[in-house]
């Protein structure tokens, strides 16, 4: 009985401080207005890295090239393909005057190094405003690089943006990425809300050319192959200088994986990178996924033992309500609403994929972007 009571009072906390994320932070996220920006009369540099990605490119090239803004350059880094990626760059290039080609040849103190090829890229690039996307990406409407831009201001000098998945219906994986996806974008935007910015995705960033020069661009975390967009935004980002850009015309669009390995491969990079954030960022998702996985455990187990069975029915009740609405809410924004029909389901698939990813980061490392 009083193991019973220990866990019972354990329970009591967890539930509070899922109360805290799912009815404060995430609900707060949720409710929030969208609000479309004034146009900035401003040159924008789009700014593609891409490894063996000539298929894509030749789909996100045309997109780049159709969007409705009067001053942008696109710079497509070729990072030491062995495929005819340049090829495909250089097609484009004979064609259109707005596009700049970035030849990046391996070295041997930065092999496989995708911040090198971005450095250079950036380096390159013309205008002092920088958008980021990835060749496997594509903007959703041709008004995505007047929406990011738009943010830009003389205090906000980072926006982050949110990329979504491309839907395939009937896949359970498509469904559990897409989730996984959604609860990231909610988790970040919603606390670079609250004035705690930790990351973003390089699918859709943007940021001043000044931010990247006055800390040294990635040179504090060059030695770590990832990171080129979640580091640095984790290193320079502020709540004074970053905002959050929820219009749906800024919003990008990637290739999910198709197989259960290439995702769990994916994933344990991200988790790879994740542990070299600030110790309090790294200190608040831990809280958040430990109080996940302590609600599932110790819930059940109460449940089972019908240990003060209405009190705790009543607490699970209540916190899988706060769930539904401030994913529901969110997911509505990020046009992943369909996800919500198997919440319960996706959150412990989820959480036990990312307890087996931590032991296997444990073991073994992976050391290439690509």
């Amino acid at each position: 009985m009083q193991v019973l009571e220990f866990l019972f009072y354990t329970f009591l906390l967890v539930i509070l401080l899922q109360y805290l994320f799912h009815g404060f932070i995430f609900l707060k996220f949720s409710l929030c207005n969208v609000h479309s920006m004034p146009k900035k009369n401003i040159g924008v540099s789009v700014l593609v890295c891409a490894k063996n990605e000539s298929k894509n490119l030749s789909v996100l090239i045309p997109k780049l090239l159709e969007q409705d803004f009067p001053k942008y350059e696109i710079v497509l880094i070729n990072d030491a393909s062995t495929d005819n990626t340049l090829e495909v760059m250089e097609t484009f290039n004979e064609q259109n005057d707005n596009i700049k080609i970035v030849d990046v040849k391996n070295i041997e103190a930065f092999w496989g190094n995708k911040k090198y090829a971005l450095t250079l890229g950036i380096k390159a690039s013309t205008y002092d405003f920088l958008l980021f996307t990835d060749a496997d990406c594509v903007p959703d409407t041709n008004q995505w690089i007047k929406s990011m831009s738009s943010n830009f201001s003389n205090k906000k000098t980072i926006v982050l943006g949110y990329s979504g998945y491309r839907k395939n219906k009937g896949s359970l994986l498509n469904m559990l990425i897409r989730y996984e996806t959604t609860l990231t974008a909610i988790q970040y935007l919603a606390f670079a809300q609250l004035g705690m910015p930790y990351m973003d995705v390089g699918r859709n960033l943007a940021y001043r050319k000044d931010e990247f020069f006055h800390t040294n661009g990635f040179m504090s975390h060059m030695n770590i192959k990832s990171g080129d967009d979640d580091l640095f935004v984790n290193q320079v980002a502020t709540k004074h200088n970053t905002t959050i850009n929820l219009n749906k015309e800024s919003f990008t669009t990637s290739k999910p994986e198709t197989s259960l390995k290439k995702w769990f491969r994916q994933k344990r990079r991200h988790v790879t990178t994740a542990k070299h954030y600030k110790t309090i960022h790294k200190g608040v998702l831990s809280l958040f996924y430990i109080s996940q996985l302590s609600f599932w455990v110790l819930g059940i187990i109460l449940l089972v033992y019908h240990y003060n069975f209405l009190i705790v029915i009543t607490l699970i009740t209540l916190r899988f309500l706060l769930q539904f609405l401030s994913y529901g809410f969110s997911a509505r924004k990020l046009n992943t609403l369909d996800t919500l029909l198997l919440l319960p389901l996706l959150e412990i698939f989820l959480i036990t994929a990312q307890f087996f990813i931590f032991i296997t980061n444990s073991t073994s490392k992976s050391n290439h972007w690509r």
